[in-house]
């Protein structure tokens, strides 16, 4: 009996009921796998940078980048399992990542470690932005989970922002 239910199950779609409703399902999806692919580009920069910091203030903007690697890793999860919670399909692969990211990688040999920080600080303001606007989509279709998460995200951005802006103000 166990096999019998095995085999039929694979037959399913990959799909968990939602009460959103297919158009609200796909464009939430599509956002949240688009900011999704954005995190994990940012939370790689973010380490890349941190692994070639250099400079006098070493310690303390290794440090800083560690913990906001930490951050945006903590968000990939619970985006992930937000998409599969309403129905949808989530990121496979690096390479989908890499076609839905918005946000640009850095694989300079050498960035100065001024430089570093404002990058990183461009593009936490650039993903205020996204999370903006995915706030819009969410709430638009009343996923209220989504939107209630959204909003935290978007205050960790901000924070992340205004130290990355503060750290550059030398």
């Amino acid at each position: 009996m166990v096999r019998k239910q095995a085999a039929h199950n694979k037959s399913l779609p990959l799909r968990t009921p939602s009460d959103l409703g297919q158009n609200a399902v796909e464009d939430i999806a599509g956002a949240l796998n688009a900011l999704l692919a954005d995190v994990f580009a940012l939370y790689l920069k973010t380490k890349n940078f941190h692994w070639h910091m250099s400079g006098s203030h070493f310690r303390s903007n290794h440090l800083l980048l560690d913990e906001q690697a930490d951050q945006l890793f903590a968000m990939a999860d619970p985006i992930a399992e937000r998409v599969r919670k309403i129905g949808g399909k989530t990121l496979r692969s690096v390479g989908h990542v890499g076609r839905l990211q918005r946000l640009s990688d850095n694989d300079a040999e050498f960035v100065t470690p001024v430089d570093m920080m404002l990058e990183l600080r461009d593009d936490n303001h650039r993903l205020v932005t996204i999370l903006r606007a995915a706030h819009v989509t969410t709430s638009s279709h009343n996923d209220h989970a989504s939107t209630s998460l959204i909003e935290n995200w978007i205050d960790e951005a901000e924070r992340r922002y205004w130290f990355l802006f503060e750290t550059t103000r030398d």
